[in-house]
């Protein structure tokens, strides 16, 4: 089989057009999709889609495209808002189908992400969005991750049935308040947003696996099918108003615990032509979308509150250093810890420790006291972690707890790439 596209001038125009107006959704990474192959085409098994990075590094590809860029909203931070005077185009579901199974075939791609514009109203585009996802797995027995958009105000139904063939659907907040939305996007809301999401897990519970009954002859297998097995994500657009990064946790870790979200991601806004004066000229610093991640994971992962870390009196996060190191140096008094006797969750406040060091601490110190040495085994990072903890031997750097000049010994320079960016993303290890 060649290995090079023959489409027409037309569809790889609008290929074009279609994929470089999709780079502005970040909700498409993948994890946990697990869709076994039945003589088809693709496998999707738990690996990250969507130029995301999977556990061991590897980074894998997905068509990241929309359906359309015309749109009937003109949410002013958009690009491809109604008033905009950006080329349009469009494909047919058909073309998307065609142009999945192509580039999967020539090992350009390993799944589809799949976001549109609204065409005419939400249920006919999302009407549009589920028949590409359909016909790929019934017709053509692809099995590789899909991700579709959920449309907010689409139907009840619709909704579902973009749970039924899809591993992932992102029903994106957009923006981290609701008056951010009145001034930017006025025909939006969080409510309609909230209960697409809601709708989406209460779906996805009845859809959870049954336990196999069994009989005094057989094992009855479970009646229930596989549904969005991926789960769901959302995004939040960070700098295109003055909200402060406490209000952008705080919605993050409602969304969290009332949706049972996998990711929020952050995206930096962008600044569009022709956009509004009241709009930001230059996109926010990098390094801030950086920081919410691995907010984001404390939240998650290490048991921290919001207002730990966003403590600061402007609301925001501290951009030269991680926010755990932030809230060690402003909580000094709590340190240091006997990383042999230390339970887990005060383990996990430590600077530079993160979950995986953790459990191996914890596994070590039941046969033996942990020193400096074992620590450098696990590449702990010594000089943050140092001044924090007390070991079997002899700690210097111990001695640097009560200087003034702390920050300035444990904090590394900040140089951050789209690079550590995308790691963040993945990881959010602090």
């Amino acid at each position: 089989m060649q290995n090079s596209l023959t489409f027409s001038g037309s569809l790889l125009e609008r290929l074009s057009t279609l994929a470089d107006a999709a780079k502005y959704d970040a909700s498409c990474a993948s994890s946990g999709a697990k869709r076994a192959n039945k003589d088809g085409l693709g496998n999707s098994s738990g690996m990250g889609i969507c130029h995301s990075y999977t556990p061991d590094g590897r980074c894998v590809s997905l068509l990241k495209i929309l359906l359309t860029n015309h749109c009937v909203y003109d949410c002013s931070y958009c690009v491809n808002r109604a008033s905009s005077n950006v080329k349009r185009a469009s494909f047919t579901p058909g073309e998307v189908v065609t142009l999945t199974l192509e580039f999967y075939k020539r090992n350009y791609i390993e799944g589809l992400f799949l976001s549109s514009g609204v065409k005419r109203n939400p249920d006919q585009t999302m009407q549009e969005l589920i028949w590409v996802a359909r016909t790929l797995r019934q017709i053509h027995k692809f099995y590789g991750y899909l991700h579709l958009k959920a449309v907010a105000g689409a139907s009840p139904s619709l909704t579902e049935e973009a749970g039924r063939w899809a591993d992932r659907v992102s029903a994106n907040i957009e923006l981290p308040t609701q008056k951010d939305l009145d001034a930017l996007a006025p025909a939006k809301t969080h409510l309609e947003v909230e209960q697409t999401m809601g709708h989406l897990r209460d779906k996805k519970r009845e859809h959870a696996p049954e336990k196999p009954k069994v009989t005094n002859l057989r094992i009855v297998p479970p009646k229930r099918g596989l549904f969005l097995p991926a789960g769901q994500s959302t995004q939040m657009i960070v700098g295109a108003t003055k909200t402060e990064d406490r209000k952008i946790l705080d919605t993050a870790n409602r969304l969290y615990g009332t949706f049972k979200l996998k990711r929020v991601y952050y995206s930096g806004y962008s600044p569009v032509p022709q956009a509004d004066d009241g709009l930001p000229q230059k996109a926010p610093p990098l390094v801030r979308e950086h920081r919410l991640y691995q907010a984001d994971w404390l939240l998650r992962f290490y048991q921290f509150k919001v207002e730990e870390l966003a403590y600061q009196s402007d609301g925001n996060l501290d951009l030269a250093i991680d926010p755990k190191l932030a809230w060690a140096l402003a909580n000094r008094k709590l340190f240091p810890l006997d990383i042999n006797t230390a339970p887990k969750e005060r383990l996990l406040r430590i600077p530079g420790v993160g979950v995986r060091n953790v459990e191996r601490i914890l596994q070590a110190r039941k046969f033996r006291k942990l020193r400096l040495y074992d620590l450098q085994a696990m590449r702990v990072p010594l000089k943050k972690v140092g001044p924090f903890i007390i070991t079997a031997d002899k700690n210097p750097g111990l001695a640097l707890l009560d200087k003034v000049d702390l920050r300035a010994a444990v904090a590394a320079p900040v140089q951050l790439s789209l690079f550590d960016a995308a790691v963040s993303a993945r990881t959010g290890e602090v």
